[in-house]
């Protein structure tokens, strides 16, 4: 039984996951992936790398993330388990290409600068 660990990234989350041959749980931080990620569109992102590449039921993810929020978790949960599936099966990454799962969302927040209320707003100007 060869166990792959792989992790994935988006915004400030970062996700190492443990993927190996079993009955298809997803644990979480020690809790099941629905207690964690209560919402179904949540539920549905860490999902997704598993439906598309059609090995529902086939494997058990152990995840631990820390970082960012539960958007941003979830998401990076999803591309460390797509990477995890290439690295088993390099048959299944067209598949998971196409819906881009394989790639890393690299967008990040933009920094605050100084003299302004956040990163591009501006104070009031005042012509007098």
């Amino acid at each position: 039984m060869s166990v792959t660990n792989t992790s994935g990234r988006r915004k400030t989350a970062v996700a190492r996951i443990y993927l190996s041959a079993g009955s298809g749980t997803i644990t979480v931080n020690g809790k099941d992936y629905k207690e964690y990620f209560p919402t179904l569109p949540l539920q549905y992102i860490v999902t997704q790398s598993i439906e598309v590449a059609g090995v529902a039921g086939n494997h058990d993810v152990k995840v631990n993330v820390a970082g960012g929020g539960i958007k941003g978790q979830a998401e990076a949960v999803r591309l460390a388990i797509a990477k995890a599936l290439v690295e088993l099966d390099p048959e299944v990454k067209s598949a998971l290409r196409a819906k881009g799962l394989v790639t890393r969302d690299d967008r990040m927040v933009e920094r605050k600068k100084p003299g302004r209320a956040k990163a591009r707003k501006k104070f009031q100007f005042s012509k007098r």
